[in-house]
């Protein structure tokens, strides 16, 4: 088979899970919202996920460039739950719950996004994309699945702002959801603060980093992204019935994608190809959890160390 035709699969495949997932999740979820034209404002969600891509994938195909992937991808999200919190607030005034999750997602979506343009422009390219690029029908992969990310990840948001119904008073799982968002966000921009420090010294130039959060879990930053969405489903719990409930999923597949497919996989795969060989490299490896940290308590009495 050419590489045009295995090009085309890939990609209607893609495209085809794609939409089946978001179809399934979107017919779940949809029962309690408000409508527009006759439509749930669920549909126009995941029509915005997708359609936004779709215009971005156009000219970054023509000039062969991921340099406005992040920021393309940030503007998706924010223009999701703008539009999703002005079509809740058609049914009723936006509550307390809809304004916090909403203003959260956007404080994440505007720094991770920046962070990661002004990132790719200082080094000139993201690596994930080199093979990708190179061909337009292939390229159109990332910017699908990115879209699926939004709607995904975004999926208890949209619900909870456009619930037709009035919105239960806060409350003590609303609360929570503050508190771990708040855990997952700081943990995310301390960990890119520090990789970014370490990496501007020309000293640790080729050399991975091992200090501070890094010296906990190898990848931090995913850690505080699971959390921070963990914390945004927790809003859910009080208002969300019947199969609304399938929007958490949220966090689940925001923990599945970087620990098994786009994230961990492809970065602890590049490290081995730089420092594989490396005894240094391999002893941070072996002793360095992947996502979660563990402590060591210890107990006087045995005179010894127990991971938690």
């Amino acid at each position: 088979m050419s590489s045009s035709l295995q090009d085309i699969r890939l990609t209607a495949i893609v495209v085809a899970v794609t939409t089946l997932i978001i179809v399934l999740v979107v017919s779940a979820v949809q029962e309690n919202s408000v409508e527009l034209y006759g439509y749930s404002a669920i549909i126009y969600c995941a029509i915005l996920s997708l359609g936004i891509q779709l215009i971005g994938w156009i000219p970054a195909s023509i000039k062969k460039t991921e340099r406005f992937y992040d920021i393309i991808g940030g503007f998706t999200y924010i223009s999701v739950v703008v539009f999703s919190l002005w079509v809740g607030s058609e049914a009723e005034s936006p509550s307390i719950r809809e304004w916090i999750v909403s203003i959260f997602v956007i404080i994440w979506s505007l720094r991770l996004s920046f962070f990661l343009y002004r990132r790719i422009h200082r080094s000139g390219k993201d690596g994930r994309f080199d093979d990708l690029k190179t061909s337009s029908i292939r390229f159109l992969v990332p910017w699908t699945l990115q879209g699926l990310w939004v709607f995904l990840t975004l999926s208890a948001v949209i619900v909870i702002n456009s619930q037709s119904t009035p919105a239960p008073p806060i409350g003590i799982w609303d609360y929570i959801g503050i508190f771990v968002w708040c855990i997952g966000f700081g943990i995310e921009v301390v960990a890119d603060n520090q990789k970014t420090q370490y990496n501007s010294k020309p000293e640790n130039k080729g050399k991975w980093i091992s200090e501070g959060l890094w010296s906990r879990t190898r990848h931090p930053n995913y850690l505080g992204e699971i959390l921070l969405w963990t914390g945004i489903s927790f809003f859910g719990i009080s208002c969300f019935t019947g199969l609304e409930k399938v929007a958490w999923i949220s966090p689940i597949f925001v923990y599945f994608l970087l620990v098994n497919i786009s994230g961990v996989p492809i970065l602890e795969k590049r490290a081995n190809e730089k420092w594989g060989d490396v005894s240094e490299y391999q002893e941070y490896r072996e002793n360095t959890p992947k996502i979660f940290p563990t402590y060591s308590l210890y107990i006087p009495c045995k005179g010894s160390y127990i991971s938690l």
